[in-house]
């Protein structure tokens, strides 16, 4: 090989819808094989999860407590039940099915998707899970413990 010429580069992949679906694909079939796991293995029926380390120390409910039994009650169409036991996975869960709508639709049309927050709406979202965790441990929130 003559050293006056560059390596030609290699030939990248036909750059498809498909293929730029396959990274949101693969995140849902990991959240969906997730999800149900907990609706197979029920998180009220004990020795099969670890209790919160935070709830056993200390009894304070902590934002994720809850979260697993919420999973479960909403995968297996107990939407009542899965608010009662947390209600920010809840709202976690539809902002994670919306998000991943608009990631893979942008990502069929080869487009990035960009999230990036505000310092205010970082602030916002760190509030909202302070005064969650802090309500549902006082008595008038015992509606929001699980």
């Amino acid at each position: 090989m003559d050293a006056a010429q560059p390596n030609p580069a290699p030939a990248r992949p036909a750059d498809t819808p498909a293929r730029r679906l396959l990274v949101p694909l693969g995140t849902l079939g990991a959240v969906a094989s997730a999800f149900a796991y907990v609706g197979l293995v029920d998180p009220n029926q004990p020795g099969h999860y670890p209790v919160c380390p935070l709830f056993r120390l200390t009894g304070v409910y902590c934002p994720g407590c809850g979260g697993l039994r919420s999973a479960h009650d909403f995968i297996t169409g107990h939407f009542a039940a899965a608010l009662h036991a947390n209600a920010l996975a809840v709202a976690g869960y539809l902002l994670f099915a919306a998000g991943w709508v608009l990631w893979a639709v942008r990502s069929a049309r080869g487009l990035p998707l960009r999230f990036a927050p505000s310092d205010r709406q970082w602030w916002l979202i760190g509030s909202v899970v302070v005064v969650f965790s802090v309500v549902r441990n006082l008595p008038f929130g015992s509606a929001l413990a699980p």
